[in-house]
């Protein structure tokens, strides 16, 4: 380029946010900037637009492949600077430097999932959200995310518990809706769910209780939530994470309903992780809620563990099995159990179906189910 007179390489561009994308979208500039010994201008997009995160974090890098200016992460900004043919800065930067060397990846993530949330509810006209409170870790931080994207004016909390929702959990969601200053509502479902096991009840006798009865508790909300939505024209949130929409461990129809996802493409772990970043910049989330044992609540003392391995177990598997693309064995040898391998990758497969009916979500990975990861739903080419 330079051979041919170029003095500035300009780089336009709409590169979507991910968890690994700064470190990697630096090293190609640098990279890139020291093989034509020229100064790179990049642009970058910001905001959200679907799924995808447009992250900004525009550069000026010299020659020589060191920064002369960075523009600020997930929010838009006019740069000025005077460079010379060498890339060497001639005036100050009319703008101070506002962003570090050491992005903090929680924060940026935390702020993808708003400005995504945000972007979709603001550019498709919606006046507002409304979503399920069940005092658990997962709807906790969507109403966080919710109340952050748009304001706590605009959205509605609804606890709509059960036989078998315990006190703890109407307790702590009246909580987090106060600290955020969420309008709340509690809706008990008994009623609902009481009609339709009489309703089914010549169908159901004789049977031992199973997922269907714990399905038909979930649905009971969906129906709930969405009348709200369609009266109050909000948009209903869904709240399952990456790690249960991978192995199928939400129902379609109930909690799967809804219109937008904002952490579909978040693993349990990181769940907890970002529980704890914003509870330091300020308290919403109480401390109960973080440490208590998951449960869904639709079963007498019902935990997650009771149907799936533990997340710390399970994330690194299925990070393996979806991000990596790793096979069973190749699984098995990081040091897991081959049948938990085994179980994990065939609930993975055998769930597609209900990825596919699933709402979009804001993508923070390289493999997000759907826009990344496509896979057939009929998998008769796996074996077992």
């Amino acid at each position: 380029a330079a051979d041919a007179g170029a003095r500035l390489l300009i780089n336009m561009n709409a590169s979507p946010f991910d968890r690994d994308k700064f470190s990697q979208r630096q090293k190609t500039l640098f990279d890139r900037t020291r093989s034509v010994g020229l100064p790179v201008l990049y642009v970058n997009q910001v905001g959200g637009q679907d799924e995808l995160v447009f992250d900004g974090g525009s550069l000026v890098v010299a020659a020589d492949g060191g920064v002369v200016q960075r523009g600020p992460v997930f929010d838009e900004a006019l740069i000025v600077v005077d460079i010379d043919t060498d890339g060497s800065p001639l005036l100050s930067p009319e703008t101070p430097d506002s962003a570090a060397d050491d992005v903090d990846e929680l924060a940026c993530v935390y702020r993808a999932l708003v400005m995504g949330t945000r972007d979709y509810i603001h550019k498709n006209g919606f006046k507002g959200v409304v979503l399920g409170l069940s005092g658990g870790i997962d709807s906790a931080l969507v109403l966080a995310i919710a109340s952050d994207a748009i304001g706590a004016d605009r959205v509605k909390a609804v606890m709509m518990p059960s036989r078998y929702s315990a006190d703890m959990s109407l307790d702590d969601a009246k909580r987090e809706a106060d600290a955020l200053g969420v309008a709340y509502e509690a809706i008990p479902i008994e009623s609902v769910y009481t009609a339709f096991l009489q309703l089914l009840e010549p169908l159901l006798a004789n049977r031992p209780a199973d997922t269907t009865e714990q399905n038909l508790q979930a649905r009971c909300r969906g129906m709930i939530l969405m009348a709200i939505s369609n009266r109050e024209g909000r948009i209903l949130l869904t709240t399952g994470n990456k790690s249960e929409m991978a192995v199928g461990y939400s129902t379609l129809y109930g909690d799967m309903a809804g219109g937008f996802a904002p952490i579909k493409d978040v693993p349990k772990q990181l769940v907890y992780q970002l529980a704890r970043y914003r509870n330091s910049v300020s308290d919403v989330i109480p401390e109960r809620v973080i440490t208590r044992p998951p449960s869904a609540e639709l079963a007498e003392d019902q935990v997650d563990e009771d149907n799936l391995p533990p997340y710390e177990v399970l994330d690194p598997i299925l990070e393996a099995y979806v991000e990596r693309d790793l096979g069973v064995a190749e699984i098995v040898a990081m040091g897991f159990d081959e049948a938990t391998v085994q179980r994990v990758v065939r609930l993975v497969d055998f769930n597609e179906y209900k990825r596919r009916q699933a709402p979009p979500g804001v993508r923070i990975t390289q493999r997000a189910f759907g826009r990344d990861r496509r896979y057939p739903i009929t998998s008769g080419y796996r074996s077992g």
